[in-house]
């Protein structure tokens, strides 16, 4: 009995080690698909099996990031590594993302897809209805009911463009919506991008964001994304619909409101920025000459010297009023502590003064050849001399022989 159970965990054992060598490598995977059957990431070295019984620490349950930035430097950021190239110059960047948008506002005029323009795409709008050329991102939004129609008709759609530009420019997009786009909730913080936009040539990209009612019961009518950027259903409805970059657009109802909420009121008015500044009679965002980032420059350094010395002056003035604090507070120990020896001196002069009465008291009494009388404290009077004249007879008494 006990040679055959030997046998029979022989070969269950052998039957295990047969099913995992067979084992296609897509199956090995299929826990790590997306609801779209796109794997999220491989297994790497990080997510190698442990032994049993030994649990990977992790920062959070959630999902793991799904879209990657090659980064290396701030404009790094700005690129999808399965894109990257390199870093795009001034003008190269400008086209980029000149046609990126139109074609990107163009897919979803044709297929009747509501987006709207976000954060500094809305702001270059408000402007010129242009983008700010000093922005790297561009920034739309949608609900999060049409988050869910892009991932189920239109997620990883090649769209090839054709400008009307003479030549006509050519160029590829990708549209790639995060299978983590179906949690509406921040999560761990790893994808709060839900779709993206990307030109195939180089990696630059549309961050696209989706708006739900997270809580309903508790704050109906409030929209917000996984980047805490909350919105009333006023806020932003009914949309308006506008042109931006030559291209049908639509903005927030309330976008001057929003835009005040999230850059204040000195971003509507200020007309330098970034190496730039607003011409009011060609109403565009001009790139300044080097002589005048030179004289930005110098202005800078002299406006740094000037804040820096009064810095010093407001640390010298503050620090003299600190010491002068002091020899106050050190004037008033002092003076207290003269109060208190004038205190002592007198207390002590006092007691001198009884112990020479005492002293004369006793002399007198032994030359005449009489006891000492005792010191008796006389009480308080308070029904007049009555009690008075009792201790003095009490006192007579007591030093009689």
């Amino acid at each position: 009995m006990r040679l055959i159970q030997t046998i029979l965990i022989f070969i269950s054992f052998l039957c295990f080690l047969i099913d995992a060598a067979i084992i296609p490598e897509e199956r090995r995977q299929r826990a790590a698909d997306d609801v779209h059957g796109k794997k999220l990431v491989p297994r790497g070295k990080s997510q190698r099996r442990k032994k049993p019984g030994y649990r990977m620490k992790r920062k959070d349950d959630g999902l793991p990031k799904y879209f990657h930035e090659p980064g290396g430097s701030e404009l790094g950021m700005h690129y999808d590594t399965r894109y990257h190239h390199g870093i795009q110059d001034y003008a190269d960047r400008k086209d980029t993302q000149l046609h990126m948008l139109r074609a990107y506002l163009t897919f979803f005029n044709h297929h009747h897809i509501e987006t709207w323009l976000a954060h500094g795409t809305l702001l270059g709008w408000w402007w010129n209805g242009k983008m700010l050329p000093w922005d790297w991102d561009i920034d739309t939004q949608v609900s999060g009911s049409t988050l869910q129609y892009l991932a189920q008709h239109y997620n990883f759609t090649h769209y090839d463009y054709v400008s009307n530009d003479e030549p006509p420019v050519k160029r590829t997009y990708l549209l790639d919506i995060n299978p983590a786009s179906i949690e509406r909730e921040r999560g761990n913080g790893n994808n709060i991008i839900d779709a993206r936009w990307i030109d195939t040539r180089n990696g630059l990209y549309i961050d696209i964001t989706g708006l739900s009612e997270t809580h309903p019961d508790d704050q109906p009518g409030v929209w917000a994304c996984k980047n805490y950027h909350r919105y009333h259903t006023t806020d932003l409805y009914p949309m308006r619909e506008t042109m931006y970059e030559g291209v049908i657009a639509n903005v927030p109802y309330a976008y001057d409101r929003i835009l005040t909420q999230e850059y204040k009121e000195k971003a509507l008015v200020l007309t330098e920025y970034q190496g730039h500044r607003w011409d009011p009679v060609v109403k565009e965002w001009l790139q300044k000459s080097d002589e005048e980032l030179a004289e930005d420059k110098r202005e800078k350094e002299a406006a740094d010297r000037e804040k820096e010395a009064r810095e010093k002056q407001e640390k010298e003035r503050k620090e003299e009023a600190k010491r002068k604090q002091e020899m106050k507070d050190q004037k008033k120990i002092q003076e207290q502590e003269r109060k208190d020896r004038e205190k002592s001196e007198k207390e002590k002069q006092k007691a001198d003064k009884q112990s020479e009465v005492r002293r004369l008291m006793v002399q007198q009494h032994l030359m005449k050849g009489k006891s000492v009388p005792k010191v008796v404290e006389q009480p308080k009077a308070e029904d007049g001399g009555n009690k008075s004249g009792d201790a003095q007879n009490k006192t007579s008494r007591e030093s009689s022989p």
